[in-house]
């Protein structure tokens, strides 16, 4: 019997692309080699590792995704090799699978990494993964799935299925303390926010509402129907003003949050902290525009960010580097590539490197003891449904680089609603 627990929760873009878009191409997949490791068999020693990996690759999440998840899953791959890590004389084939960013081309897409592809696992970053779910747990049981879980499917937490988060799942029953009292701390008094009509992006604003109120805040201003990715956000701007609010959460995509940043700073309006759940990554440094505009905006992240410079960080930064990225800070989906490598990697060494997919499985039911190589700040727990602790690294942007905040990296909350 197995669920998973996630004690760093980061709401990214990804969340936020559920249920907005849909496409219409057929997905495509790339090979490397010519060997196979699929099916039930076994998967490493001199056997081929074939491993799937589910993403957007066109329709309009494409311009988040592409290929930034292979090219996360390879620099985590690489990086194992060069390392020597027990199971690094495993080859790996990686193929890609388009969900054409819509749950019908997730389903698809899942079909053929399974059906005809063969593949040991499957390493989605795509929050369209829930139109493939109940394929992959009721035809496929045998199949390890190992993904972001942005598509916030309930599945992820079942016990007893073949699911496995690489990253923190949002939980919607349940509120956590570490938001409101980091705005607490910060010398909040009202709290304000703005959401995007869907689930993933309105559960973290009502979430954050709730935790600041039990760390003392009032609630000004919450609008839980902004529309996706607009930028026509005058309204939002004057409801915050007018609300007297002085901290703002802000759990929607970059662009739309700093164009409420920007609208607060032209109607001079100060606050005295503005948090996004989204922006954190090397895509904002790369804008010039982007980087004057967002100065002094916090960030939320799920995992330890490289200004930390532990052991952890440079290991991932230092991969980041290798594919030209000089910050080391990886964008969305190529971190979300790196931890399903990393768990992939995980999995293997605890069931031996040329385990057969039902004892991988077996053996990460019964794990609690991953924690990204040290970048969560405490390990996942895959025996327990429960979950008593939330965390996140907060970082402010200051000029060019991303500043971890004192007593913040990480901040913890328990859990507050009973």
């Amino acid at each position: 019997m197995r669920t998973t627990t996630r004690r760093a929760l980061g709401l990214t873009c990804a969340l936020l692309m559920t249920l907005t878009a849909c496409g219409s191409d057929d997905e495509e997949g790339g090979t490397e080699s010519e060997a196979t490791g699929g099916g039930g068999g076994g998967g490493g020693g001199s056997q081929t590792v074939k491993v799937g990996i589910l993403t957007p690759l066109s329709g309009p999440a494409a311009a988040t995704y592409g290929t930034n998840a292979r090219t996360g899953v390879e620099a985590r791959l690489a990086a194992y090799a060069e390392e020597g890590g027990e199971c690094a004389d495993v080859e790996f084939e990686v193929v890609e699978a388009d969900d054409t960013s819509n749950p019908a081309g997730a389903l698809a897409a899942t079909q053929r990494l399974v059906q005809q592809e063969d593949v040991y696992a499957i390493l989605s970053t795509s929050p369209f993964t829930f139109g493939g779910i109940q394929f992959l747990t009721t035809q496929a049981p045998e199949v390890p799935v190992l993904g972001d879980a942005t598509d916030q499917n309930p599945g992820w937490r079942e016990p007893g299925n073949n699911l496995f988060q690489s990253q923190a799942v949002p939980d919607p029953t349940h509120v956590f303390g570490q938001l409101g009292e980091y705005f607490a701390a910060i010398g909040g008094t009202k709290f304000a926010g703005a959401s995007f009509p869907v689930q993933a992006s309105q559960a973290a604003l009502e979430s954050a509402a709730e935790s600041a109120e039990a760390a003392g805040l009032e609630v000004g201003y919450t609008n839980t129907e902004v529309p996706f990715g607009t930028a026509d956000v005058g309204a939002i701007v004057l409801g915050i003003r007018d609300s007297g609010a002085d901290v703002l959460y802000l759990p929607i995509t970059f662009d739309t949050a700093l164009a409420v940043v920007e609208g607060l700073r032209q109607a001079d309006v100060e606050l005295k902290g503005i948090v996004a759940a989204t922006g954190y990554g090397n895509d904002l440094l790369e804008s010039e525009p982007a980087v004057a505009a967002a100065q002094g905006v916090s960030f939320s992240v799920g995992y330890a960010p490289a200004a930390l410079e532990n052991e952890a960080t440079e290991r991932l930064a230092s991969a980041v580097r290798d594919q030209g990225i000089e910050s080391g800070i990886p964008a969305y989906a190529m971190a979300s590539g790196w931890f399903n490598a990393d768990l992939l990697l995980h999995g293997l060494e605890l069931a031996g490197c040329d385990a057969s997919q039902t004892d991988f499985l077996a053996a990460l039911d019964e794990d609690a003891t991953w924690d990204a190589g040290g970048l969560y700040p405490n390990p996942i727990d895959y025996t327990t449904a429960e979950i008593e602790q939330v965390c996140q690294y907060f970082v402010t942007l200051e000029g060019e680089e991303f500043v971890p905040v004192e007593d913040a990296s990480p901040a913890c909350g328990e859990r507050i609603d009973g």
